[in-house]
Protein backbone atom coordinates (compact mmCIF):
# COMPACT_ATOMS: atom_id res chain seq x y z
CA UNK A 1 0.00 0.00 0.00
CA UNK A 2 1.64 3.45 -0.85
CA UNK A 3 1.89 5.89 1.84
CA UNK A 4 -0.80 8.47 2.54
CA UNK A 5 -0.14 11.74 0.71
CA UNK A 6 0.26 14.96 2.84
CA UNK A 7 0.22 18.42 2.24
CA UNK A 8 4.34 18.97 1.91
CA UNK A 9 4.24 15.33 -0.28
CA UNK A 10 1.27 16.47 -2.89
CA UNK A 11 3.32 20.33 -2.79
CA UNK A 12 6.57 18.46 -3.20
CA UNK A 13 5.00 16.88 -6.16
CA UNK A 14 5.02 19.94 -8.53
CA UNK A 15 6.94 18.94 -11.45
CA UNK A 16 6.92 15.83 -11.11
CA UNK A 17 4.55 12.66 -11.79
CA UNK A 18 1.36 13.96 -12.19
CA UNK A 19 -1.07 13.83 -9.60
CA UNK A 20 -4.62 11.39 -9.56
CA UNK A 21 -7.58 12.96 -8.04
CA UNK A 22 -10.67 11.47 -8.31
CA UNK A 23 -14.55 12.18 -6.81
CA UNK A 24 -16.26 9.96 -4.32
CA UNK A 25 -19.24 10.11 -2.29
CA UNK A 26 -20.00 6.88 -0.05
CA UNK A 27 -17.85 3.90 1.44
CA UNK A 28 -18.64 1.87 -1.05
CA UNK A 29 -16.78 3.53 -4.40
CA UNK A 30 -13.57 5.17 -1.96
CA UNK A 31 -13.13 2.16 -0.75
CA UNK A 32 -12.32 0.91 -4.10
CA UNK A 33 -10.57 4.01 -4.93
CA UNK A 34 -8.41 4.03 -1.64
CA UNK A 35 -5.25 1.87 -2.87
CA UNK A 36 -4.95 3.59 -6.21
CA UNK A 37 -5.62 7.45 -6.22
CA UNK A 38 -3.35 10.55 -4.68
CA UNK A 39 -6.53 12.11 -3.68
CA UNK A 40 -10.10 11.93 -3.28
CA UNK A 41 -12.41 14.90 -3.71
CA UNK A 42 -15.74 14.71 -2.19
CA UNK A 43 -17.16 17.30 -5.02
CA UNK A 44 -20.50 19.16 -4.46
CA UNK A 45 -21.14 17.66 -7.72
CA UNK A 46 -22.59 14.72 -5.63
CA UNK A 47 -25.83 17.19 -5.58
CA UNK A 48 -25.98 16.49 -9.21
CA UNK A 49 -24.54 13.05 -9.80
CA UNK A 50 -25.91 11.41 -6.88
CA UNK A 51 -28.67 13.44 -5.54
CA UNK A 52 -30.28 14.54 -9.36
CA UNK A 53 -30.01 18.02 -9.31
CA UNK A 54 -29.39 20.54 -12.06
CA UNK A 55 -26.49 21.98 -10.61
CA UNK A 56 -24.58 21.88 -6.89
CA UNK A 57 -26.11 25.14 -5.69
CA UNK A 58 -28.46 23.52 -3.19
CA UNK A 59 -26.00 20.69 -1.83
CA UNK A 60 -25.97 22.02 1.99
CA UNK A 61 -22.85 21.77 5.08
CA UNK A 62 -24.29 18.51 6.59
CA UNK A 63 -24.73 16.80 3.27
CA UNK A 64 -20.88 17.12 2.06
CA UNK A 65 -20.36 16.19 6.03
CA UNK A 66 -22.53 13.21 6.12
CA UNK A 67 -20.73 12.09 2.62
CA UNK A 68 -17.07 12.92 3.65
CA UNK A 69 -17.45 10.60 6.48
CA UNK A 70 -18.39 7.82 4.65
CA UNK A 71 -15.50 8.47 1.89
CA UNK A 72 -12.76 8.69 5.10
CA UNK A 73 -14.44 5.56 6.41
CA UNK A 74 -13.91 3.78 2.95
CA UNK A 75 -10.72 5.29 2.29
CA UNK A 76 -8.71 5.38 4.89
CA UNK A 77 -5.07 5.80 3.07
CA UNK A 78 -6.28 8.59 1.05
CA UNK A 79 -6.21 12.48 1.44
CA UNK A 80 -9.55 12.87 0.81
CA UNK A 81 -10.58 17.22 0.23
CA UNK A 82 -14.33 18.26 1.33
CA UNK A 83 -15.91 20.64 -1.07
CA UNK A 84 -17.35 23.52 0.94
CA UNK A 85 -20.82 24.12 -0.46
CA UNK A 86 -21.93 27.24 -2.08
CA UNK A 87 -23.12 29.88 0.32
CA UNK A 88 -21.10 28.24 3.06
CA UNK A 89 -17.80 30.99 2.82
CA UNK A 90 -19.29 34.23 2.21
CA UNK A 91 -16.96 35.67 5.08
CA UNK A 92 -13.71 34.83 6.44
CA UNK A 93 -15.60 33.84 9.78
CA UNK A 94 -18.11 32.06 8.17
CA UNK A 95 -15.94 30.19 6.06
CA UNK A 96 -13.49 29.23 9.23
CA UNK A 97 -16.52 28.28 11.53
CA UNK A 98 -17.47 26.17 8.67
CA UNK A 99 -14.09 24.28 7.99
CA UNK A 100 -13.87 23.56 11.51
CA UNK A 101 -17.10 21.89 11.50
CA UNK A 102 -15.65 19.67 8.56
CA UNK A 103 -12.80 19.15 10.84
CA UNK A 104 -13.94 17.97 13.61
CA UNK A 105 -17.13 16.08 12.06
CA UNK A 106 -14.74 14.19 9.92
CA UNK A 107 -11.29 12.62 8.97
CA UNK A 108 -11.02 15.00 6.19
CA UNK A 109 -7.34 16.27 5.14
CA UNK A 110 -8.48 19.69 3.22
CA UNK A 111 -11.38 21.79 1.98
CA UNK A 112 -12.16 23.05 -1.33
CA UNK A 113 -13.29 26.73 -2.16
CA UNK A 114 -14.05 28.40 -5.54
CA UNK A 115 -12.84 31.48 -6.32
CA UNK A 116 -9.37 33.56 -7.41
CA UNK A 117 -8.22 37.15 -6.10
CA UNK A 118 -11.63 37.92 -4.39
CA UNK A 119 -11.47 34.48 -2.20
CA UNK A 120 -7.58 35.13 -0.91
CA UNK A 121 -8.13 36.16 2.07
CA UNK A 122 -10.65 33.99 3.08
CA UNK A 123 -8.15 31.72 1.95
CA UNK A 124 -5.57 33.22 3.79
CA UNK A 125 -7.79 33.24 7.25
CA UNK A 126 -8.21 29.46 6.91
CA UNK A 127 -4.70 28.87 6.56
CA UNK A 128 -3.51 30.80 9.31
CA UNK A 129 -5.74 28.75 11.95
CA UNK A 130 -4.48 25.20 10.71
CA UNK A 131 -7.09 24.90 8.03
CA UNK A 132 -5.57 23.03 4.71
CA UNK A 133 -7.11 24.90 1.69
CA UNK A 134 -7.40 23.36 -2.14
CA UNK A 135 -8.06 26.46 -4.66
CA UNK A 136 -10.31 26.42 -7.37
CA UNK A 137 -10.36 28.98 -10.28
CA UNK A 138 -11.50 28.69 -14.15
CA UNK A 139 -14.98 27.80 -14.59
CA UNK A 140 -16.50 28.13 -11.21
CA UNK A 141 -19.64 25.90 -10.80
CA UNK A 142 -21.37 27.26 -7.87
CA UNK A 143 -21.25 31.10 -10.40
CA UNK A 144 -22.93 29.17 -13.40
CA UNK A 145 -26.46 30.83 -12.80
CA UNK A 146 -24.68 33.85 -11.68
CA UNK A 147 -22.85 33.52 -14.88
CA UNK A 148 -25.36 32.76 -17.36
CA UNK A 149 -24.09 29.06 -18.07
CA UNK A 150 -20.82 27.04 -17.95
CA UNK A 151 -18.41 29.03 -19.87
CA UNK A 152 -14.86 27.73 -21.01
CA UNK A 153 -12.45 30.62 -19.80
CA UNK A 154 -8.89 31.39 -20.84
CA UNK A 155 -10.22 32.77 -24.42
CA UNK A 156 -8.23 36.01 -24.30
CA UNK A 157 -4.95 37.36 -22.86
CA UNK A 158 -7.14 39.59 -20.77
CA UNK A 159 -8.65 36.67 -18.78
CA UNK A 160 -5.26 34.30 -19.34
CA UNK A 161 -3.57 37.08 -16.95
CA UNK A 162 -6.80 37.68 -14.66
CA UNK A 163 -6.56 33.88 -14.16
CA UNK A 164 -2.63 33.57 -13.43
CA UNK A 165 -3.39 36.03 -10.86
CA UNK A 166 -5.94 34.17 -9.86
CA UNK A 167 -3.12 31.38 -8.96
CA UNK A 168 -0.69 33.26 -7.19
CA UNK A 169 -3.53 34.99 -5.01
CA UNK A 170 -4.40 31.56 -4.41
CA UNK A 171 -0.84 30.45 -3.68
CA UNK A 172 0.04 33.34 -1.59
CA UNK A 173 -2.86 33.16 0.80
CA UNK A 174 -1.57 29.51 1.20
CA UNK A 175 -3.03 27.11 -0.08
CA UNK A 176 -1.53 23.62 -1.28
CA UNK A 177 -2.65 23.27 -4.24
CA UNK A 178 -5.48 23.92 -6.81
CA UNK A 179 -8.04 22.91 -9.34
CA UNK A 180 -8.30 24.87 -12.68
CA UNK A 181 -11.70 24.06 -14.29
CA UNK A 182 -12.71 24.74 -18.06
CA UNK A 183 -9.55 26.57 -19.19
CA UNK A 184 -8.01 26.63 -22.78
CA UNK A 185 -5.07 24.20 -22.59
CA UNK A 186 -2.42 26.72 -22.70
CA UNK A 187 -3.73 29.29 -20.70
CA UNK A 188 -3.80 26.53 -17.88
CA UNK A 189 0.00 25.74 -18.47
CA UNK A 190 0.80 29.28 -18.25
CA UNK A 191 -0.83 29.38 -15.03
CA UNK A 192 0.57 25.70 -13.80
CA UNK A 193 4.29 27.39 -14.38
CA UNK A 194 3.01 30.52 -13.06
CA UNK A 195 2.86 29.08 -9.37
CA UNK A 196 4.88 26.51 -7.19
CA UNK A 197 1.65 24.91 -6.10
CA UNK A 198 0.42 21.80 -8.23
CA UNK A 199 -2.54 22.88 -10.76
CA UNK A 200 -4.77 20.01 -11.40
CA UNK A 201 -6.55 20.05 -14.46
CA UNK A 202 -10.18 19.31 -15.12
CA UNK A 203 -11.20 20.34 -19.26
CA UNK A 204 -7.79 21.94 -18.91
CA UNK A 205 -5.53 19.89 -21.05
CA UNK A 206 -2.61 18.15 -19.92
CA UNK A 207 0.25 20.48 -19.22
CA UNK A 208 -0.99 20.69 -15.71
CA UNK A 209 0.41 19.51 -12.28
CA UNK A 210 -2.34 16.22 -12.22
CA UNK A 211 -5.77 15.44 -13.34
CA UNK A 212 -9.53 15.09 -11.73
CA UNK A 213 -12.64 13.62 -13.05
CA UNK A 214 -16.18 12.83 -11.71
CA UNK A 215 -15.67 9.16 -10.78
CA UNK A 216 -19.38 8.52 -12.53
CA UNK A 217 -18.68 10.63 -15.62
CA UNK A 218 -15.41 8.66 -16.08
CA UNK A 219 -16.84 5.43 -15.45
CA UNK A 220 -19.47 5.83 -17.96
CA UNK A 221 -22.44 5.87 -15.23
CA UNK A 222 -23.78 9.35 -15.69
CA UNK A 223 -25.83 9.54 -19.16
CA UNK A 224 -27.83 12.78 -18.88
CA UNK A 225 -24.60 14.71 -20.30
CA UNK A 226 -20.74 13.72 -21.00
CA UNK A 227 -18.56 17.25 -20.98
CA UNK A 228 -16.69 17.09 -23.70
CA UNK A 229 -13.40 16.88 -21.48
CA UNK A 230 -14.29 13.18 -20.31
CA UNK A 231 -12.87 10.39 -21.12
CA UNK A 232 -14.90 7.36 -20.08
CA UNK A 233 -12.84 4.11 -19.36
CA UNK A 234 -16.05 1.75 -18.71
CA UNK A 235 -19.80 2.31 -19.83
CA UNK A 236 -20.57 1.23 -16.73
CA UNK A 237 -24.38 2.33 -17.03
CA UNK A 238 -24.69 -0.75 -19.67
CA UNK A 239 -22.69 -2.75 -17.74
CA UNK A 240 -25.03 -2.29 -14.89
CA UNK A 241 -28.57 -2.25 -16.54
CA UNK A 242 -26.85 -5.54 -18.00
CA UNK A 243 -26.51 -7.37 -15.01
CA UNK A 244 -30.31 -6.43 -13.27
CA UNK A 245 -31.75 -7.34 -16.68
CA UNK A 246 -30.09 -11.17 -16.47
CA UNK A 247 -30.90 -10.63 -12.93
CA UNK A 248 -34.46 -10.41 -13.02
CA UNK A 249 -34.52 -12.72 -15.87
CA UNK A 250 -32.95 -15.19 -13.76
CA UNK A 251 -35.46 -14.47 -11.13
CA UNK A 252 -38.30 -14.86 -13.22
CA UNK A 253 -37.26 -18.21 -14.71
CA UNK A 254 -36.19 -19.37 -10.76
CA UNK A 255 -32.51 -19.94 -11.95
CA UNK A 256 -31.98 -17.57 -9.18
CA UNK A 257 -31.12 -18.75 -6.24
CA UNK A 258 -29.67 -21.77 -7.25
CA UNK A 259 -28.97 -24.79 -5.10
CA UNK A 260 -24.98 -23.02 -4.14
CA UNK A 261 -27.03 -19.61 -2.53
CA UNK A 262 -29.69 -21.71 -0.62
CA UNK A 263 -28.74 -22.97 2.97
Amino acid sequence: MPKKLTVTSIMKAKGSTPLMMITAYDALFARLFNPIADMILVGDSLNMSFAGKPDTLSASLDQMIYHTQAVCSGAPDTFIICDMPFGTYKTSEEALANAIRVYQDTKADAIKIEGGKRKADIIERLTSEGIAVCGHIGLLPQSVRGEGGYKVKGKDETNALALIDDAKAVEAAGAFCLVIEGVKADVAERVALAVAIPVIGIGAGSAVDGQVLVFSDMLGLYEPFVPKFVKQYLDGAEAVKAAVETFKSDVQSRAFPAQEHTY
